[in-house]
């Protein structure tokens, strides 16, 4: 006679025998620690303070030793080592009793990561960290006008920029006075060619260190004259050619450009000193990019070439190709290698 099988006891015994891998897993705590922490400041920090590591917006730990059960920590393993995961924190002083006065601090870095909601929703501790405590140096500023500027990409002037309103109020430190009071905005070529053909807006920004940019909480418009009268068209008729070449592919291909009297010329529009740097200064006036993978295309292929433009005029608007890039049609061919050293006798 077949005997009945209790299911009840059955269930029990799964559900104890569930438990007790649980509380192994819980119980078999591991040491993890984690290199190439960083600690910086938020964004959030009260505009009327300048929040800083020794005037720096961030520090780097050289390690975190974090304990847990084995199978948080093996996620964590996991997740750093295909890049799904960054131990990168942010720090508030509000968040923080007593450090909101001016002045220098010292913060206690495993107090602060323990704190921290990625320690916490993942289920471990903080038993230790390099460096274990961090000065922060806090200064109140204080609002004050500063007049607003232009540059270009390499600190030029932009002299002719009309910025609306040429005033911004800003937070600055309380001794800033005179040329000081100046917010900059810095223009690419793009965008000053954007400033010519109607207002450009941009946040001005002050350095309140050199790791500490402070962008004004307002934009500007800025505008600038068109310059196309001030530009006349040239043909550059004595234009050459560079191959630029990968470090891969250097000394083992030469070119062969099978339309060269496509580039014989080139037309652009120009100041006078502008055309001059161009043909003078420029050691290739048109580039063609040979990069790696262009040698494994059989027979003839086709590029955009580039138009190597004297930058400093660029941004200055005066100079501008006049015509559409030119394709150039070559062929790579391979150069024979160097012959080694005869054999001795």
């Amino acid at each position: 006679m077949a005997r009945k099988v209790k299911y009840g006891k059955v269930t029990i015994v799964v559900i104890i025998t569930v438990l007790i891998w649980v509380w192994a897993d819980l119980a078999q705590d591991e040491i993890f620690t984690v290199p190439n922490a960083t600690i910086s400041i938020a964004k959030s920090v009260n505009p009327g303070l300048w929040v800083s590591f020794g005037e720096e917006s961030s520090v780097s730990l050289d390690d975190i030793v974090l304990k847990g059960p084995a199978s948080k920590i093996a996620d964590v393993e996991r997740e750093l080592n295909d890049g799904s995961l960054s131990f990168a924190f942010f720090f508030d002083p509000a968040q923080e009793e007593a450090m909101t006065t001016p002045g220098e601090h010292s913060l206690n870095v495993p107090s602060f990561l323990r704190k921290s909601a990625q320690i916490k929703e993942r289920g471990l501790t903080v038993e230790s960290c390099k460096p274990e405590s961090i000065t922060v140096s806090v200064v109140e500023l204080i609002q004050k006008k500063l007049k607003a500027r232009c540059i270009d990409v390499d600190g030029r002037a932009i002299k002719d920029a009309i910025i609306d309103p040429a005033q911004v109020d800003m937070f600055v430190p309380l001794d800033w006075e005179g040329e000081k009071l100046i917010a900059t905005i810095r223009l690419a070529a793009g965008e000053i060619e954007q400033a010519r053909q109607g207002p450009f807006k941009a946040k001005p920004y002050i350095l309140l260190a050199p790791d500490q940019i402070r962008e004004a909480p307002e934009s500007v418009r800025i505008t600038l004259p068109p310059q196309e009268e001030k530009l006349q068209g040239y043909n550059i008729t004595s234009a050459t050619i560079g191959f630029v070449f990968s470090p891969v592919l250097q000394g083992k291909y030469k070119v062969e450009l099978l339309n060269p009297q496509d580039m014989a010329m080139v037309r652009i529009k120009a100041t006078a000193d502008a055309k001059s740097a161009y043909e003078s200064q420029q050691p290739f006036q048109i580039l063609l990019y040979i990069l790696d993978g262009d040698e494994k295309k059989k027979g003839g292929q086709s590029k955009k070439v580039v138009y190597d433009l004297p930058q400093e005029f660029v941004s200055k608007g005066e100079i501008v190709l006049n015509q559409q890039p030119v394709t150039a049609r070559f062929e790579l061919v391979p150069l024979a290698p160097e012959p080694g050293p005869s054999p001795g006798p």
